[in-house]
């Protein structure tokens, strides 16, 4: 079965606001869509009156549905007020492990995203699957971020190493000393994307966005470019410990706008001039604007961008009138490296041909993608294979391959050449 793009309004909203939320529902052992997957959507405040049940298409999709959501102003100012309402999701399938998510986040006017991953059932365990979404780090009780060097001029050698995206981050969910918290194989966009999620408010200014966004990367690439945790014995690359690193919350949702833009600048990140690494750029939730020295506070950034601050200046008021945005094409896991040509009707060269290898490949998983020819030409099969791949992926859907849609394309590519099926 396929739905439509159609939105449905699913209640009447008190307040006049609405969230979007799309479901999107794969196996875990894979990156295979789930069809006819039974979706149960809940109120929190009302978890036991059912507001709709729907089911994936071949996509493993439903249609975006509209819920109610608090008014605007409760994510433009702090308060007390909680700025997005919240939702229970039950997800089941023949033969797969039921997973219930615990407190998906819808914000008013915002586009959320949340991917399901079902396990095979198995003789060890038949109970659901209980995913628990944290609050936002603005509105929890979450330890300070100890202060460190945003330089650990220990790793500055006089050696150039490139900074390189890594395919995959390891997270630690938990403090670094404590042995019972699971380590996580995480894909390093979908990680970005889930940090900023969890700290700061999808309704804020773009540039407010890109500016937590860039601190996030840099922070993140820092602890990977000098095996921080790695050279002190431990097997992961990063904690989900606010006191030691960034706050990640396994399984939660993220918003379409802070995707879009970390597809855009995944592999942009902050440097100092003369050193290689990139800068531990650490953030705290800030209430006023320099109420955290040395780090990059979270309603600041908000406030200067009301007041018409694009990111580079936050980013140089928080860490030095120095400081600059470079980048690396220095990608994990890419074939065919982008050659920096966005790919349109008539465009022709090596990355179109990437390309079109990809489409094949993962329109034989994803079926209501139509395979291309493989001829080096972007001609209309190839523009209506990319609509139809960036419509199940929740991207702008043009028809045009920029950078964020080649990697995202050569990722789901790699994904799903490597991995196991579902059955």
């Amino acid at each position: 079965m396929d739905n439509n793009n159609q939105t449905t309004r699913l209640a009447q909203s008190e307040t006049g606001y609405y969230g979007t939320l799309y479901i999107h529902v794969i196996c875990e052992l894979g990156s295979r869509p789930v069809d006819t997957a039974n979706v149960e959507i809940y109120n929190k405040s009302d978890p036991n009156t059912l507001l709709t049940r729907l089911y994936t298409n071949i996509s493993g999709n439903i249609s975006p549905i509209e819920l109610p959501a608090p008014p605007l102003e409760y994510s433009m100012a702090p308060t007390d007020a909680l700025p997005y309402s919240e939702y229970i999701l039950v997800i089941s399938a023949p033969g797969l492990r039921t997973v219930i998510i615990d407190s998906a986040q819808i914000f008013p006017n915002m586009v959320s995203t949340q991917r399901a991953t079902l396990l095979p059932i198995d003789d060890t365990t038949n109970d659901p699957k209980i995913i628990i979404i944290s609050p936002n780090y603005l509105n929890g009780s979450f330890p300070p971020k100890i202060e460190e060097d945003t330089i650990k001029y220990e790793f500055e050698t006089g050696e150039i190493s490139p900074v390189t995206i890594p395919d995959h981050v390891i997270v630690h969910n938990g403090i670094p000393g404590d042995e019972s918290a699971k380590n996580y194989y995480v894909e390093y966009g979908s990680y970005i994307k889930n940090v900023v999620s969890s700290i700061s408010y999808p309704t804020w200014p773009e540039e407010a966005l890109y500016s937590i966004i860039l601190s996030v990367i840099s922070f993140t690439l820092n602890r990977i470019y000098t095996n921080w945790y790695i050279n002190q014995g431990y097997s992961f690359n990063i904690t989900s410990s606010t006191a030691y690193d960034q706050l990640w919350v396994y399984g939660r949702n993220t918003f379409l706008n802070i995707n879009t833009a970390v597809d855009n600048i995944f592999n942009f990140f902050i440097v100092s001039p003369g050193i290689s690494q990139p800068l531990l750029t650490q953030i705290c939730s800030g209430i006023i604007t320099n109420d955290c020295p040395g780090m990059l506070s979270l309603w600041g950034s908000k406030m200067f961008a009301d007041t018409g601050y694009d990111y580079l200046s936050i980013i140089r008021y928080y860490f030095g009138d120095n400081v600059f945005i470079t980048s690396t094409n220095d990608i994990e896991g890419i074939q065919v490296p982008w050659e920096q040509q966005v790919l349109s009707l008539g465009s022709t060269g090596n990355n179109v041909t990437a390309l079109q290898n990809q489409l094949n490949i993962i329109s034989r998983v994803y079926v209501a993608i139509p395979a291309p020819e493989t001829d080096g030409i972007f001609g209309p099969a190839t523009e209506a294979a990319v609509r139809a791949y960036q419509a199940i992926f929740n991207e702008p859907v043009t028809g045009v391959v920029n950078a964020a849609t080649y990697f995202s394309l050569a990722k789901l590519y790699n994904r799903l050449t490597r991995e196991e099926r579902c059955t």
